[in-house]
C-alpha cells in the first residue's frame, strides 16, 4: 500500500488536473481530426496505397494513423504537467515525501497514459463511418494496444520534460522529435512508395510498428498488409520492448536528477 497509494494519487491528480482544464480536450482530439477530415478529404481517391483494396480511400488509410496522433497530442500535453508541477513546487514537495522515485514516474505515466487512452479509444467509434467493422474481439486488442502506445508516448514525453525546465523549449523538442517519428511511421503514407532511406528509418522507428499493430487488428490478414506491414506478433513484440524502454528511461532520468532537487 505504501508503494501503489503514491501511484494511485498521481495518477488521480492527472486525471482531475484534465477535468478542469477541458481546453486540453479540444487541442489533443480537435487537432488531429482537423488534419483527417482536412488532408483525408483533399487527398481522397487521389492517393491509393499500391496493391491496396480498391475501395480504399485515403480518409480510411489515413484513419488508423489519426488514432495514434490524438494519442501523441495528449501525451505531449499530459507531460507538460512535469515542468509545470517543477516550477510550482509541486514537484519537490513529490520528491521529498516519504515514497519511491519509480512510483513518482509510474503514477505521473499512468495518468497521462491513461487519458491518451481513453480520448483514443472514443475515436475508435468513429470506424463504422468510414467503412471499418469493429466487433468485441476487435475492441479488445485495440483497448491493449492503444494503452500500449499510449503509455510508451506518455513515458518518453516524461523522460524529456524531467531534464527540460522551460515548456517553450519542451515544445521546440517534441515537435523536432516525435512529429517526425509520427509521419516516418506509416500513418501517412506506405513504406513501400519511400525513398529507400526514409524506408529505412521507417523500418527502426517504434512508433511504425504500433501503427501497424492498428492497421492489423482493423483490418486483419490479407495480402497487401502482409506485404505492407510487419507482422501482427512482430509488431507487439517491438511495441511491448519499446515500452519497457522508454519506462526505463524514465526511472534513470527521475533517479538521476536527484541532487537538483535535494
Amino acid at each position: 500500500m505504501n508503494f501503489l497509494l503514491p501511484i494511485g494519487t498521481l495518477w488521480w491528480r492527472e486525471l482531475v488536473r484534465f477535468y478542469r482544464q477541458r481546453s486540453r480536450l479540444f487541442g489533443a482530439l480537435g487537432t488531429p481530426l482537423v488534419f483527417w477530415l482536412l488532408i483525408g478529404s483533399g487527398i481522397g481517391t487521389s492517393f491509393r496505397p499500391p496493391a491496396a483494396p480498391a475501395e480504399m480511400n485515403y480518409l480510411e488509410y489515413f484513419y488508423p494513423g489519426t488514432i495514434v496522433l490524438i494519442i501523441l497530442f495528449t501525451a505531449i500535453f499530459s507531460t507538460i504537467s512535469v515542468i509545470e508541477d517543477r516550477r510550482e513546487g509541486f514537484l519537490l514537495s513529490v520528491l521529498v515525501a516519504p515514497m519511491s522515485r519509480s512510483g513518482l514516474a509510474l503514477g505521473k505515466i499512468l495518468g497521462g497514459a491513461t487519458l491518451g487512452f481513453l480520448q483514443g479509444f472514443l475515436f475508435v467509434l468513429v470506424a463504422p463511418l468510414v467503412g471499418i467493422s469493429i466487433d468485441l474481439h476487435k475492441v479488445v486488442l485495440l483497448a491493449g494496444v492503444l494503452f500500449m502506445t499510449a503509455f510508451s508516448l506518455t513515458a518518453l514525453g516524461f523522460t524529456l520534460a524531467w531534464w527540460m525546465d522551460s515548456t517553450q523549449g519542451y515544445h521546440a523538442v517534441m515537435n523536432l522529435l516525435l512529429f517526425p517519428m509520427w509521419l516516418l511511421s506509416g500513418a501517412v503514407f506506405p513504406p513501400s512508395g519511400a525513398s529507400t532511406w526514409v524506408e529505412w528509418i521507417m523500418k527502426i522507428n517504434p512508433l511504425t510498428y504500433q501503427v501497424a499493430a492498428v492497421r492489423h487488428i482493423f483490418y486483419g490478414a490479407g495480402p497487401y498488409w502482409e506485404a505492407e506491414l510487419p507482422s501482427f506478433p512482430v509488431a507487439l513484440l517491438v511495441s511491448g520492448a519499446f515500452s519497457v524502454a522508454v519506462f526505463a528511461a524514465a526511472l534513470l532520468a527521475v533517479r538521476a536528477r536527484r541532487r537538483e532537487f535535494s
